[in-house]
């Protein structure tokens, strides 16, 4: 029986425990020989990386018992925190930075402690054949001044370290031929990000390196995930047509293969990341941007593309075993993220590892691209997913209050998937819609360098848009919206609130209030992102900074914000907090120790969520169903 209710009052089968009990975030695919590895980010123990194995026999184990914690802070966002090859297992330590190498039951150090904790970081690294040495990326922060990167080998019985390359600001993806003579690797200098511009270079590996060339990449070209063919070839992607692109590198000429006005590359926020792998009669399975989604097929030796039809939304992480086989980190909009084995002859799938399903089809709507019209004749994307529950059914006339999602970045991309923290929300009668302003990758880099120089404007602009479109039709209730992001999300949240009236209320986690501080105190990854996102100007920073026209906020805001975050300091949220309350502006400050750029504990998560949801129940006058703690709101909503 149906029962009538109001939007966001609906009763739920997925309670803020069940959205996080037993999420597990998938990364690092490896192959070696006939084991698959991978990195299990697991928030039911404490946030905790963990390094698990699937045997050809199919037993999954862990590899790193706790309190073991694979993870590297290189840039601070990591990746690349495994390195598995030729039989050795090598990973990086969060608790101190430090390599450790994997025998048996046996974990032992490869590198030296550092000279202060966590000053020598490691990552993206490669074996070589024989298994007795690793090339890798090194970060090392100094008492002052920048921190300094260089790509260095390793000796992992002996320890010592050898500087291949420096000089440059930034290095990633060291990757050497199977012969171990060959090594490829990109680098670039700021004020660019990986996806603005970089270098790949090549050169003889010895002692050290010699007789090293430019292949591709300049200041204007990015180029991604370089990897050596069987053929001894490297394959890379470049953006040089406007279009992340497959290419073909053997000693003279660059040649491209499958060209299309798609994406085959992606942000290398994180090391690591893989779009495409080989076979070894030469054709290249691969994954690329669509209208939206991460599509998946094969490439032949005649540059043709043939297309894997399939209901997922992405294929990450590809790795294959040469043969017929390929895994890949995948998600859809009724399939929970899961790593999945493919036959690539029968296209039968199998699934490794999943997350678990959370409720029957029947409480998942299914989420719809949308492109609606915004500023200067331009147009931009999101995705909308209307709320679901069978059980209940809204009064006549009523439309579902929207939440406007941001994604982070803010040069990333958002697709629709099953996502857990969306169907806490729809099942209660919320709709969601998760939002591709311009700037937003997948889209080419036209659509991408749309952001430059305009950030705080466009994606602002577009987020409302987003929200103005959707209630236009009639699908949400105009008069009840909020929005919400994490990071740079956060920042469109809270500038969105302050040059915008479109919206009701925001939550902004660890986002950015001050672009001036931001740009004074962040790592150095990010340390000139600002250049191209907004320029060199303070006061141009001041007028984009939701903190100096905080008077402007007269709607209730929430902050959450973890307290160990070296990439938005707490200051962020602890300054806007100040001017909402100085303002008379209803707010929540919600803080959680141990906790750095992006919430990875359980019980953390499933607080703010509840959080939220408490708070848009004051905001909007309803009690939501079920026991969810109050959150304590400093003046009257």
């Amino acid at each position: 029986m149906t029962t009538i209710a109001p939007f966001g009052t609906w009763t739920s089968p997925i309670s803020a425990s069940d959205a996080v009990a037993g999420l597990i975030g998938f990364s690092e695919l490896n192959l070696d020989g006939s084991n698959l590895f991978w990195v299990e980010l697991r928030p039911s123990e404490g946030g905790r990386q963990v390094l698990v194995r699937r045997r050809s026999s199919g037993e999954i184990s862990d590899v790193t018992a706790s309190p073991m914690h694979p993870r590297t802070l290189v840039h601070e966002y990591g990746g690349g925190s495994v390195s598995i090859g030729h039989g050795a297992v090598v990973f990086s330590e969060f608790a101190d930075q430090r390599l450790y190498r994997v025998e048996g039951d046996r974990v032992d150090p490869v590198t030296v402690e550092p000279p202060r904790p966590r000053s020598v970081r490691f990552s993206d690294g490669r074996i070589l054949p024989g298994g007795t040495t690793m090339v890798c990326v090194r970060e090392s922060h100094r008492e002052s001044g920048e921190a300094v990167n260089e790509l260095v080998s390793i000796d992992l019985e002996m320890g010592d370290v050898s500087v291949l390359a420096s000089g440059r600001d930034f290095y990633a993806a060291p990757r050497v031929d199977a012969a171990g003579t060959r090594i490829a690797w990109l680098e670039w200098d700021h004020p660019n990000m990986p996806w603005d511009g970089t270098e790949l270079k090549c050169g003889a590996l010895g002692d050290g390196v010699s007789d090293i060339v430019t292949v591709a990449g300049s200041a204007d070209e990015s180029v991604f995930q370089p990897e050596w063919g069987p053929d001894g070839e490297l394959v890379f992607v470049s953006d040089r047509t406007g279009w992340w692109n497959l290419y073909r590198w053997d000693d003279r000429n660059v040649a491209t293969l499958c060209p299309m006005d798609a994406d085959f590359g992606e942000p290398a926020w994180v090391f690591g990341r893989r779009t495409f792998d080989f076979l070894s009669d030469g054709r290249i399975v691969a994954a690329w941007w669509e209208d939206g989604i991460q599509r998946l097929g094969i490439i032949g030796p005649d540059r043709q593309l043939r297309r894997i039809p399939d209901d997922l939304s992405v294929h990450g992480g590809l790795v294959t075993d040469g043969r017929s086989k390929a895994w890949f980190i995948g998600a859809g909009p009724e399939t929970p993220t899961a790593i999945f084995e493919l036959d690539l002859e029968s296209g039968d799938r199998l699934v490794v590892r999943s997350n678990r399903r959370l409720v029957d089809s029947d409480y998942v709507a299914a989420p719809q691209i949308i492109t609606f019209p915004t500023g200067e004749g331009d147009e931009a994307h999101g995705v909308f997913y209307p709320p679901a529950n069978p059980d209940f059914a809204p009064p006549v006339g009523e439309r579902p209050p929207l939440i406007v999602h941001v994604h982070g970045g803010p040069t990333s991309h958002v697709y629709p998937t099953l996502s857990a923290s969306t169907l806490f929300w729809t099942s209660r009668g919320f709709a969601v819609v998760d939002v591709n302003y311009r700037g937003s990758s997948g889209y080419g880099r036209a659509f991408r360098n749309k952001l430059r120089g305009t950030w705080g404007l466009v994606d602002v602009e577009d987020s409302i848009g987003a929200a103005t479109f959707l209630a236009e039709r009639g699908y949400v209730d105009g008069d009840r919206l909020v929005i919400t992001g994490g990071s740079a999300g956060g920042f469109t949240t809270l500038a969105a609130l302050a040059f915008g009236e479109a919206f009701s209320a925001g939550a902004s986690y660890f986002g950015v209030a001050d672009i001036e501080l931001l740009a004074a105190h962040t790592h150095k990854f990010e340390s000139r992102y600002l250049d191209g996102l907004i320029g060199t100007d303070v006061e141009v920073m001041r007028s984009r900074s939701p903190l100096y026209s905080a008077d402007r906020i007269s709607v209730p805001v929430i902050l959450f914000q973890g307290l160990e975050d070296k990439v938005v300091p707490p200051e962020q949220a602890e300054s806007i907090a100040n001017a909402l309350h100085d303002n008379g502006v209803p707010y929540a400050h919600v803080t959680y120790a141990g906790e750095d750029h992006g919430f990875r504990k359980a019980e953390n998560i499933v607080h703010s969520l509840e959080s939220e949801l408490a708070f848009y129940g004051r905001v909007f006058g309803f009690r939501p169903a079920g026991d969810v703690p109050s959150v304590p709101i400093v003046g009257d909503v």
